[in-house]
């Protein structure tokens, strides 16, 4: 009897939860992904760009910012943000402090990516532009970019995906995310696994439905291998 009344509240404690989650999860976890994504993939695409300028100045600072953010953990990084700052007087909402961070963080992550993206394409092809009376940026606009996309999008697409799942380090800045959402109930509930579980299952909806798209992608592009 007492084994039936736990399961009856615990199916009912996951009935009341599961659309605060999931509304969680659509008003800050898939908006913050998607802000930080493209805001980091422009980032990239400037950094992998000045990173093979050839102008040293440039090459420096985007590789010194390269090595600061791939070197450091990004919850580190989310705490000098949001923790750190206010001690010289900058202070940010969480939501802001988290959108920054993980556009710098995916920022420099993706450059990489980009960057080796584009010096795999074949010199012969850069030597072809160059014949035709093309500049070094129509080369890199009209031939090497359109190349260099279809190169990298499996990877970036690994990356989108990894950022959904990693958007959770934003609970630790009090950002009302899927992971946050799941800790303030299981606060309440005293039924911390089964709502972790729960938590568990929204991100991996999300990362599966994110998967078969980046397979479609792929596929259109002729870079995937899902059939």
């Amino acid at each position: 009897m007492v084994g039936e009344e736990r399961t009856e509240r615990i199916i009912g404690i996951l009935s009341e939860s599961f659309f605060p989650i999931l509304m969680a999860g659509l008003q800050y976890t898939i908006p913050l992904t998607l802000i930080t994504f493209t805001l980091g993939l422009l980032l990239a695409f400037f950094t992998a760009l000045a990173r093979i300028s050839g102008f040293t100045p440039l090459v420096l600072l985007t590789r010194f910012y390269v090595w600061i953010f791939r070197g450091t953990p990004l919850l580190v990084q989310l705490f000098i943000i949001f923790y750190g700052l206010p001690s010289v007087g900058v202070t940010l909402s969480p939501f802001a402090a988290a959108v920054i961070v993980f556009t710098l963080n995916k920022g420099a992550y993706s450059s990489e990516i980009i960057r080796a993206a584009i010096l795999s394409i074949n010199k012969g092809q850069w030597e072809a532009a160059y014949s035709i009376g093309m500049t070094k940026s129509q080369a890199i606009k009209r031939i090497v970019l359109p190349q260099a996309v279809r190169v990298s999008l499996p990877p970036l697409g690994n990356s989108f995906i990894s950022l959904v799942k990693d958007t959770s380090l934003a609970a630790t800045i009090t950002v009302t995310e899927l992971f946050q959402k799941g800790q303030q109930i299981a606060a309440v509930t005293y039924e911390p696994l089964w709502l972790y579980i729960e938590v568990a299952f929204f991100y991996l909806i999300f990362s599966t439905v994110l998967s078969y798209l980046q397979g479609r992608l792929e596929i259109r592009y002729g870079r995937g291998v899902a059939k």
